[in-house]
């Protein structure tokens, strides 16, 4: 059985309605990806799913990572589907968030 010892230590879930707009406001917005073999990718982001998949779109390819979006050599990919659970972590360049 299950006893209670106060209140929970999880965070809240936040709710589709606070959700939503955020992503939407995320949209063609410049993003750094960086994966978990070590690559980063960066292009817009198009759209994501409930298992955090992300498609960008105009994606290039870095093999090292990087701390600025126009270093190293890049690949080109056009449009890319990275699967959420390769995601380390997620960056929005700034420039396209001051723009807005």
């Amino acid at each position: 059985m299950f006893e209670e010892n106060g209140p929970s230590t999880l965070p809240p879930v936040p709710s589709q309605s606070q959700t939503t707009p955020k992503l939407e406001g995320l949209l063609n917005k410049n993003m750094r990806i960086r994966m978990t073999d070590g690559r980063t990718l960066v292009g817009l982001f198009l759209c994501t799913d409930r298992d955090c998949n992300v498609i960008l779109g105009s994606a290039q390819e870095f093999l090292k990572s990087t701390d600025t979006f126009s270093q190293g050599e890049p690949r080109v990919l056009g449009l890319a589907m990275i699967p959420g659970h390769h995601i380390v972590s997620i960056e929005v360049e700034s420039d396209s968030l001051e723009n807005t």
